[in-house]
């Protein structure tokens, strides 16, 4: 993911509406090609296009109850005066909530979504599933994170992966070469979900990644891999025996009071893709987002390894943005956070106790003028809340 953050823009990103309404559900093979009005229709309903696996959730709901009075931001971006409304207009925002103290200071929904609509996270999944590491780890089922993963994957053994930690994998630092350009059809990113069902019942995930070959020693340079994000699943599937969906609803779905289940694609060999799309309403991602914040407690119960939290949210690799933890982004200044293409985002600021999510749909996957109109939007509300 390139998100190389711009200073200023020549104009206010402008995106426009996500056009006429869309009534039949677009095609699963056309996923990272969507129209926008695809979009709209098809990130939040993704159980109905792609096969998927419930994460249950359980127990009472956990309020958030809102604050008192009406909360909005102001600020200037690429010459521009903007707001709330105007980021969410010109970046196709289906969902936005800002989070202080436990108490929802803002929430608004667009392009025909409510409430108690699920939209899909693509990337945001990744620091999940990291978490998820963690919380294997807790258990006791993966001995550490500087593991290696040839442990968990046998079927690794005598490939690139040899010598590959499981560290290095949830930094982006294993060293195996790999395409990320989503623009390009045939690049690694987008041919690897499509490999088919193996007679031998292997993962064709894990198959495929198998015959990548090295391009970097392990943990040495930082490189962008969602394929890995996903042998980080199969590796949690692995160590735990037990689906990642199921896992994670054991783990914390079940823990932190959602108000609805989760649900998260699966493979063609049938395990969640551990890289992309678990999909959650809007104020089920701010859950999620403040479990993380309140270093991975619920109801005194530890869930993650004493200073997990700490470790996955601060510089483990180098890269042009700030540093990569586990699977989450760091901003310096301005706290972590999850990340999706097409404008997915949980950020959150320890300094300011707070959680912002934001669901998007943007006519891109990637792109740095996207990220930086995001990110001044989550910089400038942070800001405002230190004060």
């Amino acid at each position: 993911m390139k998100k190389i953050l711009l200073g200023v823009l020549g104009a206010a990103v402008m995106l426009g509406a996500a056009g006429a309404a869309q009534t039949k559900l677009p095609s699963r093979d056309r996923f990272l090609f969507w129209t926008p009005a695809e979009q709209a229709l098809g990130y939040k309903s993704i159980e109905k296009i792609f096969p998927t696996r419930t994460v249950k959730r359980g127990g009472p709901v956990a309020v958030l109850p809102h604050a008192r009075g009406a909360f909005d931001v102001s600020y200037t971006f690429g010459g521009a005066k903007l707001n709330t409304a105007s980021f969410m207009k010109n970046t196709n925002v289906s969902g936005l909530i800002v989070i202080q103290h436990g108490k929802i200071l803002l929430e608004r929904y667009g392009l025909g979504r409510s409430e108690h609509d699920r939209w899909t996270s693509f990337s945001v999944a990744k620091s999940v599933t990291s978490t998820l590491i963690g919380a294997a780890i807790k258990d006791g089922h993966i001995k550490s994170i500087d593991a290696p993963v040839t442990d968990y994957l046998p079927d690794l053994k005598g490939t690139a992966y040899d010598g590959v930690t499981i560290a290095d994998l949830v930094t982006m630092r294993s060293g195996v070469k790999w395409n990320e350009d989503y623009t390009d059809p045939k690049s690694d990113v987008n041919q690897f979900g499509q490999q088919p069902k193996r007679a031998d019942g292997k993962d064709p995930i894990e198959a495929y990644m198998a015959k990548l070959p090295r391009a970097n020693k392990p943990g040495t340079v930082f490189h962008y891999d969602t394929g890995e994000t996903n042998l980080a699943g199969i590796l949690v599937a692995q160590a735990t025996k037990m689906h990642l969906a199921d896992y994670l609803s054991q783990k914390i779905w079940t823990k932190i009071g959602p108000e609805q289940d989760a649900v998260w694609i699966v493979d063609k060999g049938g395990e969640e893709m551990g890289g992309c799309c678990l999909s959650m309403t809007l104020r089920d991602y701010a859950r999620f987002g403040l479990f993380f914040l309140h270093d991975g407690v619920v109801n005194g119960e530890h869930i993650l390894p004493d200073g997990w939290v700490k470790a996955a949210s601060s510089k483990q690799a180098e890269n042009h943005e700030g540093g990569y933890g586990y699977f989450w982004w760091i901003h310096p200044g301005h706290g972590y956070a999850a990340e999706g293409i097409f404008g997915q985002a949980i950020a959150i600021d320890p300094k300011t106790d707070s959680a912002i999510v934001i669901n998007s749909a943007w006519p891109v996957a990637d792109a740095d003028k996207y990220w930086a109109t995001l990110t001044a939007y989550t910089d400038a509300v942070q800001d405002k809340l230190a004060k």
